[in-house]
């Protein structure tokens, strides 16, 4: 083999070794660097880490508050909606996390949620099935959980609210 044909094996080799270990970093920085982002699969409205009920929350400066369930009065949608704009989420006070449900009064389940850690919430809601005009009883049940790797289950809460279908 000639100088010149040496030379160019070495480049490539070189370049590809380089390559190799780009790809290499890239790979480790994603999978034991990188934060972990919530999931929020088949949601409409993404579980967001900025979720905030739009509320002044002065019970989250306490110490001895428990565990903050938010509350619900009315939410209207129109029939054939596919989402409901109404704000679930676990205030950030909070030290565990939700498991949130939306269900009708007969037991329908609209929508079940991913864990919600505090903080995390959405606005918009994906239905299960579109509703026909009407008031409807609903309610959003929280399971509450430890943050850990088991989730082991602590209290849960119900928040009733008036439906209004248009």
């Amino acid at each position: 083999m000639d100088k010149s044909k040496k030379k160019l094996i070495t480049v490539i080799i070189v370049i590809l070794i380089l390559a190799l270990i780009s790809i290499g970093g890239v790979v480790v920085y994603n999978n034991f660097f990188a934060g972990k982002a919530p999931s929020s699969t088949g949601v409409v409205g993404r579980i967001s880490d900025g979720w905030d009920t739009g509320v002044e929350d002065e019970a989250s400066s306490q110490s001895d508050v428990g565990i903050q369930i938010p509350g619900y009065g009315t939410a209207e949608m129109n029939s054939g909606d596919t989402s409901l704009h109404l704000s679930i989420g676990n205030p950030k006070a909070n030290e565990c996390g939700f498991y949130a449900t939306l269900k009708l009064e007969d037991g329908t389940v609209l929508y079940e949620s991913d864990l919600l850690e505090p903080g995390y919430g959405l606005t918009d809601v994906p239905l299960s099935q579109t509703l026909e005009p009407g008031e409807y009883t609903a309610i959003v049940s929280y399971r509450c959980v430890t943050l850990d790797d088991e989730h082991e289950p602590l209290n849960s809460a119900e928040s009733e609210l008036k439906l209004i279908v248009k």
